[in-house]
């Protein structure tokens, strides 16, 4: 019986007979021969026909996309893909169509630059992202998630898995969408912030990765309305500075676990991997706003990346911490600065002119919640669930939140987030 064998695995098999199976990539007619070449999960195979047969007929009806199984002996020439291509064996090449033929998709997937534009590609995804170069930076993602957990395991983390619809706004704001939840009003989670912060005094560390939603009518190429965002909390710390450390070995544990998992897409694409510095530098709100030389709340996107320059030009690092992030600016949960309360124990982390990360030191006793809720104007009653935890004990505690599709936007400099989004979200688009 013969097994399928993938395209990676060929050269271990030069001189058998094998099967091979994927998409027909591309198909090329000569004279006397026909090239198939199949594309499967691993790269492509080139497959030979013979012209003038009943094969080499069949071989040049069937539509490019189509599943194929190929039946040949492998050969090595140095000429086809990998070095290797599949001959007809003894009794004559065995081609099986699997599927319906393919129609025409919507780019060519075997030229190797896509020129299709972004609504193009968006629209077709199931198709379009087929293409090696669409495909690749959602490598990246997957081997990024690796290394995210594989860090946060190695530090004693426990991954927990929270609900998604909610009874009240976990930033408290207006920016959420509201569902009917049998009668009863509730939302879709901005984030797991309420639950992870319960589970510090279940587990001590926990973390996250799953779907966060904000209905932010933000129509620009950093924002969607459905994200995934990579969380985790803690307990036991001294300040957001211990945060500030985690955060630190996670970074490292993506950019290792890229170079090590996903070589083949950071090859592709040429994809500049970020040195992580052994401490990344930072610089508090109010000397940022000195530095440029402005009295606001909160940092613009061309702040960032201003700031971003200079960590560049003067440390030589992609990342930069902003620390203390004026109080008005964060959500009621935030632990203020003991020595200047205007400002909070918080921090986002810059990426290469990009926000990426933000966290900090919670709020830990349950008196503190209910002063800084009062302090806003706002009642208990909606939060009473999540404030219960903080009667019976939490230590002082702090996490942060990481947005992956900017993470990977930025790896490989994208121009649009919705380039490194598996069907993306946002004020236009629900499908597909």
């Amino acid at each position: 019986m013969i097994h399928r064998v993938l395209a990676s695995e060929l050269s271990a098999h030069v001189g058998e007979t094998v099967q091979v199976s994927g998409w027909l990539h591309r198909r090329r007619e000569l004279k006397h021969v026909t090239f198939l070449i199949l594309r499967d999960r691993t790269g492509l195979t080139q497959a030979v026909v013979p012209g003038g047969t009943e094969e080499g007929g069949r071989a040049q009806d069937i539509p490019e996309e189509t599943v194929v199984s190929f039946t040949g002996v492998v050969t090595a020439n140095e000429q086809a893909p990998g070095g290797i291509e599949l001959l007809a064996p003894p009794s004559g090449p065995q081609i099986e169509v699997l599927s319906s033929p393919a129609a025409t998709p919507p780019l060519d997937v075997y030229r190797p630059t896509v020129t299709a534009s972004l609504p193009t590609i968006l629209d077709g995804a199931p198709v379009t992202l087929r293409h090696p170069r669409l495909s690749a930076p959602f490598q990246l993602t997957a081997a990024s998630i690796a290394g995210f957990r594989t860090a946060l395991d190695t530090l004693g983390f426990t991954e927990i898995h929270t609900p998604k619809i909610v009874g009240s706004a976990t930033e408290s704001g207006a920016n959420v969408f509201a569902l009917d939840w049998f009668g009863r009003p509730a939302y879709l989670a901005q984030s797991p912030q309420f639950f992870k912060q319960a589970m510090v005094g279940v587990f001590e560390r926990v973390y996250e990765t799953g779907p966060v939603f904000r209905a932010e009518p933000s129509d620009t190429a950093r924002h969607l309305a459905q994200y995934t965002s990579l969380d985790a909390e803690f307990g036991f710390i001294t300040d957001h500075r211990d945060v500030m450390a985690v955060v630190r070995e996670v970074l490292a544990g993506m950019v290792g676990a890229v170079a090590e998992r996903a070589a083949p897409a950071v090859e592709l694409l040429g994809v500049r991997l970020p040195k992580v510095p052994e401490k990344i530098p930072e610089i508090h709100f109010s000397e940022a706003m000195a530095m440029l030389g402005l009295d606001e709340p909160d940092l613009s996107p061309a702040d960032e990346r201003t700031l971003s320059e200079w960590a560049l030009r003067e440390y030589h690092s992609e990342f930069l911490f902003v620390t203390g992030y004026p109080m008005v600016k964060r959500p009621f949960y935030t632990h203020a600065e003991p020595e200047r309360p205007k400002y909070s124990n918080s921090f986002d982390l810059l990426f290469r002119g990009l926000e990426l990360i933000t966290g900090g030191q919670r709020l830990h006793k349950y008196e503190d919640y209910v002063a800084a809720l009062a302090a806003r104007g706002e009642s208990t009653e909606p939060y009473e669930g999540y404030l219960s935890a903080f009667k019976h004990g939490m230590p002082p505690h702090g996490g942060f939140a990481l947005g992956l599709e900017r993470w990977t936007m930025r790896l490989t400099e994208a121009d649009n987030l919705r380039r490194t989004t598996l069907f993306p979200r946002d004020l236009h688009r629900l499908t597909p």
